[in-house]
């Protein structure tokens, strides 16, 4: 009987796999660095090769590392860094240009211009997304109008193009599809009817053509011969969907935020759609089909990579995991301020023309204020994008289900519930992305019955508990705001 589930995680500094037994434990994982590209400021590319081979290699050194093969496996899921695109030459196989990845900044003309003509309202609607360059459809525009050939191979039907997981289904099952999840990301998707929007298509002089199937999140992808011997593929979602799923919030009200390299927040709104009027964008959850739950969801660009910043751009740190260590030698930030807006601010702001800002230095201001500063600001940016899911929604968040690499830090976390009055958890298993997808495939292929027997499952490690009196987060808020509009350029 196949008793293991392997996960792929194709995230944006790393590709890791991890291996599930059926009691979800994680029995092996294996990871591998992803190389940044920056060609010029605010652009961020990856290769998709290096992707692609890092994948490969983790695969099968998480199945060697757990003493199995494949046919112990009894499915497949991945899950992946969202908004990225690649496109490729459909009978060469090889892409014709860099993936540019979710964090580039390049199209941001482009998105300003389509606020100018007033076609951010009518895009939104449809796709329940900002006209931001975060997104994927002026990606795909920018390669097809800047990239030799690239538009003539779409129009001789030689071009494919999709999200990280399309390009990886295709490799691995030759099949051109991707799941609801990661299409809802694109700004190319009617979210209402589950489907491509000829509208957008037109808008953004997309050709159809060029786009996978979309599928529901769990299911049949394919099967692929990667590990020696046929295994299905059978979840596909989003990082952010899958970690939803990772930490069981499937309940109408239930509330995550993944501290990756970003922040990412989502509430489960069931099958309330709703319209956000503070910055928030509609977005679709992991399904069995065709008809998710919707959810909302706030994106926060720089979390993580606050503390790549400290150790490569700063030089004030050695080791990044020493930030937490570091910023409890003062007993707070002496004022002091950081809002890291290196690519813009995400939501609920949306000003991709904001720039990093440290205010509040005074002669006394010391390396240990800054890197104390450098750690409260991620929970900040995730305390703007709660409440405004809180006003959105009318519902008051009691408890945030945390994950991600950041969260193992304590001193974020423990910050956080502080400045949000709120309980913050953190799971057992950490890796509640790869978890989610591994859910995913096992529901699909049999292994799990469903959600309940995955509710089991999942285990909580540690409840960080409110311990900030309410004049002093009063007081913090409100120079974190101060610090906000002086960021705006």
């Amino acid at each position: 009987m196949k008793k293991y589930i392997l996960a792929l995680d194709q995230g944006t500094t790393s590709a890791r796999a991890v291996v599930y037994d059926k009691s979800g434990n994680l029995s092996a994982m294996c990871s591998q660095a992803i190389k940044q590209i920056y060609p010029q400021g605010g652009w961020v590319e990856h290769d998709p090769e290096d992707i692609w081979l890092a994948c490969v290699n983790c695969a099968r050194g998480a199945v060697e590392k757990a003493g199995i093969g494949a046919e112990d496996i009894a499915a497949i899921g991945i899950t992946n860094q969202r908004e990225t695109v690649v496109m490729w030459d459909k009978d060469t196989g090889k892409p014709v240009y860099n993936a540019i990845v979710w964090q580039c900044r390049r199209t941001s003309g482009m998105c300003e211009s389509i606020k100018e003509e007033g076609l951010e309202e009518y895009i939104y609607d449809r796709t329940g997304l900002k006209a931001d360059p975060y997104f994927s459809a002026t990606k795909l525009r920018w390669i097809l109008d800047n990239v030799p050939r690239a538009r003539k191979l779409a129009e001789s039907g030689r071009l494919l193009a999709g999200t990280v997981d399309c390009f990886l289904l295709w490799r691995l099952t030759g099949r051109h599809c991707t799941d609801i999840t990661n299409a809802s990301r694109t700004m190319l998707f009617d979210i209402h009817n589950k489907r491509w929007s000829e509208e957008l298509l037109r808008l953004f002089a997309i050709p159809r053509a060029v786009l996978p199937e979309v599928l529901p999140s769990g299911g049949e992808f394919g099967v692929t011969n990667l590990l020696g011997a046929p295994v299905p593929v059978c979840g596909v979602a989003g990082d952010q969907q899958a970690a939803m799923l990772g930490l069981m919030c499937t309940e109408y009200g239930d509330s995550k935020c993944t501290y990756g390299t970003g922040c990412f927040m989502l509430m489960n709104t069931g099958r309330r759609n709703i319209v956000s009027k503070r910055g928030l964008v509609t977005t679709l959850a992991a399904s069995f089909d065709i008809s998710p739950d919707y959810a909302l969801e706030g994106s926060m660009f720089s979390a993580g990579a606050v503390h790549g910043w400290l150790k490569e751009g700063m030089g004030l740190i050695e080791n990044e995991s020493d930030c937490a260590d570091i910023a409890r030698k003062v007993k707070n930030t002496g004022g002091v301020y950081l809002v890291p807006a290196f690519v813009g601010l995400g939501a609920p702001h949306w000003n991709s023309r904001a720039r990093g800002t440290i205010t509040g230095i005074t002669r006394a201001t010391t390396r240990e204020h800054v890197i104390r500063a450098a750690e409260e600001c991620v929970a900040y940016q995730v305390l703007d994008v709660l409440r405004a899911v809180q006003a959105d929604t009318g519902i008051k968040i009691k408890k945030l289900y945390a994950d991600g690499g950041l969260s193992r830090d304590d001193f974020i976390m423990q910050f956080q519930a502080d400045i949000a009055g709120i309980t913050v958890e953190r799971p057992r298993i950490l890796e509640s992305t790869s978890l989610g997808a591994a859910f995913l495939a096992g529901i699909a292929c049999g292994m799990w019955s469903g959600f309940d027997e995955c509710r089991k499952i999942k285990q909580s490690e540690r409840v960080f508990l409110p311990a900030m009196d309410k004049k002093t987060r009063s007081e913090l808020i409100l120079g974190w705001e101060h610090s906000i509009r002086a960021c705006n350029i």
